[in-house]
């Protein structure tokens, strides 16, 4: 079991009297919601089961849950009152599972420095930058169990004036987090009596970047409505995650970006290969520092060649939940965009988790720096050594490709990494998928998620999306406590 007495008990000792026994939601919280959508019409759904992506029968084909994820599933039952998809498709894999629920369990309901109906505000907030309405139809459920004030629900103008301050870099944190500096922070910090606080401003930093992440997560696994929300919920969550949507403008991607052999076991065995032929590469010889930083640079200017262009003109969404964001046309521009050379590359030696964030995050909000250490660990270090069919396979190179090229997305270099190692092990529809689920989440589709390693499992495709959710979370959390770190000193 993952929370122990302990924590049951001191989930009471704040703020305690707004804590629920159950999380069914009440009659007067679904008025509320259905007076915000009455003349909403409800379709009906298409598909069944956690995922529109993985037909439900071949998940227990390819995964049966074991013990170790039952048990999960009934603690976190127990906890929230329900199961959700997203928790179902994670147990396919249960170290990690238990990893994130003790995190979010922490960040949500034990004792911090923020109040619990700010919480799951700002997990409204973060979900709503990418239309994830999933997360948001959640956090409003849970809002309002919690005694939040149900006006809030109305929009951003409607909360109080210290969360509409955050907005900005909830904004910023989602979309381009590198624009993030010491004076957004000292902003928030000196505004009078609307001012956070530095732990206040650590909490709320370390949840925005959560959900954001995990709406990376919900959209690039395909998770379904949950058939027991609120008949709100099962409208916005249709509305905004058909996952059957396949526009003429994917298609042209398509045509552009499929592999050379539509043989996927070709594309299985070459991609073995290759991984055998850079081991033995490295261990004969090592390139020059200087080689290594021409290999990122070029790295980074052809991420702008993957999925860019079709969607410049996007339309502004309308749905039901702009109404919590502001400047909804500000969204993910490539961070080695043509004329923005100016911006400096992020050093990981300069900055790093293990040596910089890590300490900071401790200090400030206590002990969620250990969590996040062990879930970042747990899911770079997670292996069954498998490759589909294949058995006994190293595959820390190919994980860590992963890693690195979101990272490269959002200008984080490490000295240390061969980013040529990245276009040997990643496919055009591969690096595809994981720019759209990494920065544009709410544009992901089954042709896209069905496209690269087509003779692996699910389970080995949900793991790339546990990678792409941590990698672009902890990207987020460092330039957010960079930008902190800067203001401190």
């Amino acid at each position: 079991m993952f929370i122990s007495t302990t924590c049951k008990e001191n989930r009471h000792t704040k703020n305690s009297e707004k804590l629920p026994t159950d999380y069914m939601i009440c009659t007067n919280c679904q008025k509320v919601l259905r007076k915000q959508d009455k003349d909403a019409r409800v379709p009906p759904p298409t598909t069944t089961g956690p995922t529109a992506f993985i037909p439900e029968k071949e998940i227990a084909q390819d995964n049966p849950v074991d013990g170790h994820a039952n048990l999960l599933f009934l603690e976190e039952y127990s906890t929230t009152g329900h199961l959700d998809n997203v928790t179902r498709i994670m147990g396919l894999h249960p170290q990690y599972l238990e990893s994130f629920l003790r995190t979010q369990y922490y960040i949500l309901r034990m004792d911090g420095p923020l109040p619990f109906e700010y919480r799951h505000y700002l997990a409204i907030m973060a979900a709503a930058r990418h239309q994830c309405s999933h997360l948001v139809n959640t956090h409003v459920n849970e809002l309002l169990q919690v005694g939040g004030d149900g006006e809030w629900l109305n929009g951003l103008e409607y909360v109080p004036q210290k969360l509409k301050n955050i907005n900005e870099v909830n904004k910023i944190l989602a979309h381009r987090p590198w624009l993030i500096t010491k004076e957004h922070i000292k902003k928030l910090l000196k505004t009078g009596e609307n001012s956070w606080s530095l732990a206040e401003l650590v909490h709320a930093v370390v949840l925005l970047a959560h959900y954001h992440a995990l709406a990376s997560f919900v959209f690039g696994s395909g998770i379904n409505p949950e058939m027991d929300q609120d008949r709100t919920a099962a409208i916005s969550n249709f509305c905004l995650c058909d996952a059957s949507n396949e526009s003429n403008v994917e298609d042209v991607i398509f045509m552009c970006s499929s592999p050379g052999t539509s043989d996927s076991v070709s594309e299985l065995e070459a991609l073995m290969e290759r991984m055998k032929r850079l081991q033995e590469e490295n261990e004969e010889a090592e390139a020059s520092q200087e080689e290594m930083a021409t290999r990122f640079e070029k790295e980074k200017k052809e991420s702008l060649l993957v999925a860019t262009g079709a969607y410049e003109d996007e339309l502004i969404s309308t749905s039901y939940t702009s109404r919590y964001v502001d400047d909804p046309s500000f969204g993910y521009k490539d961070f080695a965009r043509r004329g923005d050379d100016h911006l400096p590359t992020f050093r990981a030696q300069d900055y790093s988790w293990e040596d910089h964030g890590f300490s900071l995050v401790n200090r400030l909000y206590s002990d969620i720096g250990q969590l996040l250490d062990e879930k970042f660990r747990m899911v770079r270090n997670l292996t069954y050594n498998t490759m589909a069919i294949h058995e006994d396979v190293d595959t820390t190179m190919l994980r860590r490709a992963i890693w690195n090229y979101v990272h490269c997305m959002f200008g984080i270099r490490y000295d240390d990494y061969d980013y040529g190692e990245v276009n040997q092990l990643l496919e055009r529809s591969l690096k595809v998928y994981i720019k759209t689920v990494t920065c544009y989440p709410e544009r992901t589709t089954k042709r896209m998620y069905d496209s690269y390693w087509r003779q692996f499992k699910h389970s080995e495709k949900i793991h790339v999306n546990l990678l792409l959710m941590e990698a672009r979370m902890q990207a987020e959390l460092l330039y957010a406590l960079r930008a902190i770190t800067q203001y401190m000193t």
